[in-house]
């Protein structure tokens, strides 16, 4: 136990550097530049298309920088920016379905998925997700409160004021994120020395089989929905080697995934941020089931009719 601990403390000490020094300066740039021309022009051009979304045009920014890199360098950018509650929640909702995009696309085509299919579910869920909870939700109106990261200034005046301002909260919200990704390292590691992901595994068996999959599919899908696509890749690509995942089986995980993966760790990153994440859980976990079922129950049918055909032609 207390080597796991020592272990999973470096781990985080390690991942929160890591983390550091890509929310860091993200952070720096967008909030020096909110005081320049560039991102205000920016921010007017695309103010149309994200009206769609319930979104102001500054929200493309950690849009934009969640999907090329990670939802802690999204973190980064929202926290330089005034956005409502309601937006917050939204981008939350799509930057869980659509992140990190380079990485996480390149783990899917390395288990054999489709890489349209997974960039079509990933920008597809996020844009009708955001469709959705503007159209239905009617509150989240007020001005979100970002943790610990202190209120705007009403007036920052002179380069030496904005740098100081943008210094912090940089600060703060590398600190408020330690806070979650240190307990949440030795957590994990905790389960890799215990061999808790194969109990988890077996746990996963009868619901992986209820969503269309075949058995052997559970060490797959028990690592993406603890670990996350680019954490749990390693297991993932040698659980697909070694289980004799088929493609159909292990496309149908990777829907499933795509909507609802590392389930703790991108839920509590969201804490600092002031909304509600039981919602966000539930709107991942209910749209994952109900896509993948989907997409399995029309795949069978699909597979039944070509069966059928074969017979007939004999």
């Amino acid at each position: 136990m207390g080597s796991s601990l020592k272990r999973g403390l470096m781990v985080g000490l390690n991942t929160t550097w890591s983390l550091g020094k890509v929310i860091f300066p993200v952070t720096l740039i967008v909030s020096i530049l909110k005081y320049t021309p560039v991102l205000p022009w920016v921010i007017d051009l695309i103010t149309p298309l994200m009206a769609l979304l319930g979104l102001s045009g500054d929200a493309a920014i950690p849009l934009v920088i969640g999907n090329f890199l990670n939802l802690y360098a999204a973190i980064g950018a929202i926290l330089t920016l005034d956005l409502t509650v309601k937006e917050v929640f939204i981008i939350a909702v799509m930057l869980s379905f659509s992140h990190n995009m380079l990485v996480e696309s390149s783990v899917a085509l390395k288990v054999g998925v489709k890489l349209w299919i997974i960039v079509l579910v990933r920008l597809g869920l996020a844009f009708l997700s955001a469709i959705v909870i503007n159209l239905v939700w009617n509150g989240g109106s007020e001005i979100a409160k970002y943790g610990m990261v202190p209120a705007k200034s009403e007036e920052v005046s002179g380069w030496g004021s904005i740098l100081l301002e943008s210094i912090t909260k940089a600060g703060i919200g590398i600190f408020q994120l330690a806070i979650i990704v240190i307990p949440l390292m030795v957590v994990v590691q905790i389960m890799k020395d215990r061999q808790w992901l194969a109990v988890f595994s077996r746990w996963m068996a009868p619901a992986t089989k209820a969503l269309g999959m075949k058995e052997n599919t559970s060490t797959t899908m028990a690592a993406g929905l603890l670990i996350g696509l680019a954490y749990g890749a390693g297991v993932m690509i040698q659980a697909v080697q070694e289980d004799g995942v088929s493609k159909k089986d292990v496309t149908l995980a990777f829907i499933f995934l795509v909507a609802c993966h590392a389930v703790v760790e991108d839920t509590l990153i969201f804490v600092p941020l002031g909304i509600p994440v039981l919602p966000l859980v539930l709107i991942r976990l209910g749209v994952a089931i109900l896509l993948t079922t989907a997409v399995a129950f029309v795949w069978n049918r699909a597979d039944l009719a070509k069966r059928k055909e074969a017979v007939y032609e004999q």
